[in-house]
């Protein structure tokens, strides 16, 4: 039970002997106390009035006088108008520490056979393109929220959906054939996903080139040019070859979305992110198809006279939503549809979350809507985790105009940024391990600073600010972690398994208090799908014992129980900064 449970059972029982009255434990559930006053958690007594018949003060002063007689956790308390602020005893948060550190998973439920299943889809790459910024932000997400969900006693399955099919896939395709002159990613040393990107960065330049010709030569304008674009034509003939199982485009479809997916399998790794099903849209998208024509024989879809099948969602507050074109092509919301179908099929699902940024909240709006109206009773429970977009300083990236960041050329940069950062750090350690703590310091910075702002938001992303050793970093943390392995590591005869004698002083206890709260912290970030809650409690847990190591000696202190105790608190910090970052998938370093 936390301090908190005890201190709101308390007060229940307080105010049933005091006043004859029944309340809720929620109503007496203590914040912590405002850095201004005294005490380590306040009760409200406001809603205890009515009970009391008595002022805000007296009501207070009794409540805290009853605690303070009848629960051992209680030391002291004042009263600051109808705020009752609580002193938690020394002994107490002493008795706590102990648990803690014989408990080697604090905070982390554990999954049961019983525990319902949660699906995760995140990445949803394109294989037109290598993984830029934004797919960055989004796996981060993904695979930080899988482990969250999953450290609160959750089963997880991580999903990925390829977008392997489309016009944007024929668009490389194309551009390889009529240009590529048979280069491989061998013969170009480069890893697959970059070449075919290449090829799609070619593919645009030349039809922006192709429409500008027919704009001037013919004097169209510019939608009339794209629409008598040679290039784009050729583009959707070879999408509709394709759907038809033409054998040559078949072939060279294959083969270039392996070179894609050996290039994204290795950036996945770099990433540390990983999945337990992988779906390609080139398999679903028929399944989709099969839904709509029957939804379209039920009369819940209907046709226009080209022949494209559309949805009608007026009557919810939308509007007319295409699912097959007039070619009898599908669009990404038929794919979505056959997907989620055959996950449902795979797996016994309890909640399907989509992490997906917010410029697709519409979609996944339509989605619910429309899987319901199939008759799957599961679309209204889908949850779609919207985010926000993350920008340079420099501003938006263009996919097709090549000024994306590229994933692998940004993992690159923040770790040669952070073996620069850390030279004189790391002193005379042998390459390999100082280039590996690079590698964990690196990645750990861009890790942190995109997960630790409100997934909701939108962001700037500045890598030279995210790998400060200073401030709401994630290197300040890792630092913080390798720091007191230093110190354990000096101790020598250090037992975590002891029990101390000394009496924690209030800095102490505010350590120990801090640490208390990771499995509530764990909890909220679970409930609110926020691994920004768990990376500025790292941060924040870090800071507090950065001031308490400035403030207080440890390995100089000669009173040998104060300096075990200290020691105890450290290591307790120590782990639960571990737990913190590996639930943002962050690794830490053992020294720096």
């Amino acid at each position: 039970m936390t301090i908190e449970s005890i201190i709101a059972q308390g007060v229940v029982n307080a105010v049933k002997e005091l006043y004859g009255a029944d309340v809720a434990e929620k109503q007496a559930l203590p914040s912590a106390t405002k850095k201004e006053f005294e005490g380590d958690l306040t009760v409200v007594v406001f809603p205890f009035l009515k009970a009391s018949h008595k002022n805000p003060e007296a009501t207070a002063q009794e409540i805290g006088e009853w605690l303070e007689k009848n629960v051992e956790a209680v030391e002291r308390f004042n009263v600051v108008k109808g705020f009752l602020n609580i002193t938690v005893s020394p002994d107490y948060w002493l008795g706590l520490l102990h648990d803690i550190a014989a408990d080697g998973e604090w905070g982390i439920r554990k999954v049961t056979p019983e525990s319902d299943l949660v699906m995760v889809e995140y990445s949803s790459p394109n294989t037109n393109k290598p993984l830029h910024l934004g797919h960055v932000r989004n796996n981060l997400l993904g695979y930080s929220l899988s482990r969250i969900l999953e450290a609160n006693g959750h089963k997880v399955v991580k999903t990925n959906i390829v977008n392997d099919r489309g016009i944007h896939i024929c668009k490389s395709m194309l551009a390889w054939k009529k240009w590529g002159e048979g280069i491989t990613p061998e013969k170009a040393g480069k890893k697959g996903d970059h070449l075919i990107g290449d090829f799609y960065v070619a593919f645009d330049k030349h039809y922006k080139a192709e429409v500008k010709e027919l704009m001037e030569k013919e004097g169209l304008s510019e939608e009339e040019a794209e629409k008598r674009s040679p290039l784009m034509a050729e583009a959707r003939e070879m999408l509709r070859k394709w759907e038809q199982n033409d054998p040559e485009v078949r072939e060279l479809w294959k083969m270039m979305n392996e070179w894609v997916y050996a290039g994204f399998d290795e950036t996945y790794k770099r990433l540390g992110v990983d999945f337990d099903k992988i779906y390609y849209e080139s398999d679903t998208y028929l399944e989709g198809k099969d839904l709509v024509l029957g939804g379209l024989e039920k009369g819940i879809m209907f046709r226009k006279d080209d022949g494209s099948v559309w949805a009608d969602l007026t009557n919810d507050g939308l509007d007319h939503k295409l699912l097959l074109r007039a070619d009898g092509t599908s669009v990404y919301m038929t794919q979505d549809i056959g997907t989620a179908k055959l996950r449902y099929q795979d797996y016994p699902i309890d909640k399907m979350i989509y992490v997906v940024g917010n410029e697709q909240n519409y979609h996944f709006q339509v989605l619910s809507l429309l899987l319901d109206r199939l008759g799957f009773k599961w679309g209204k429970d889908l949850t779609h985790f919207s985010y926000g977009m993350v920008e340079l300083p420099e501003g938006k990236m263009k996919s097709r105009e090549g000024t994306v960041v590229d994933a692998d050329d940004l993992i690159d940069t923040m770790v040669s940024g952070a073996a620069e950062m850390s030279v004189e750090r790391l002193g005379e350690m042998p390459k390999e391990e100082a280039d590996e703590i690079a590698r964990m310091v690196g990645l750990g910075a861009l890790k942190y600073f995109l997960l630790k702002v409100d997934p909701k938001k939108n962001m700037l992303f500045n890598p030279k600010e995210s790998i400060d050793f200073n401030g709401n970093t994630g290197p300040f943390i890792q630092y913080t972690y390798a720091r007191i392995n230093s110190v354990i590591r000096k101790a020598g005869d250090f037992n975590p398994e002891a029990t101390p004698k000394a009496e924690p002083n209030q800095k102490e206890c505010t350590l120990v208090q801090k640490v208390a709260d990771f499995p509530s912290v764990v909890a909220e970030a679970g409930r609110n799908y926020s691994p920004a809650v768990i990376a500025n409690y790292a941060y924040d847990l870090a800071k507090e014992y950065n001031q308490f190591y400035h403030d207080y000696s440890i390995l100089r202190e000669e009173n040998k129980e104060v300096r075990n105790l200290r020691l105890l608190i450290s290591y307790v910090v120590a782990r639960t900064l571990k737990s913190a970052m590996a639930l943002l998938g962050i690794e830490m370093p053992e020294r720096m």
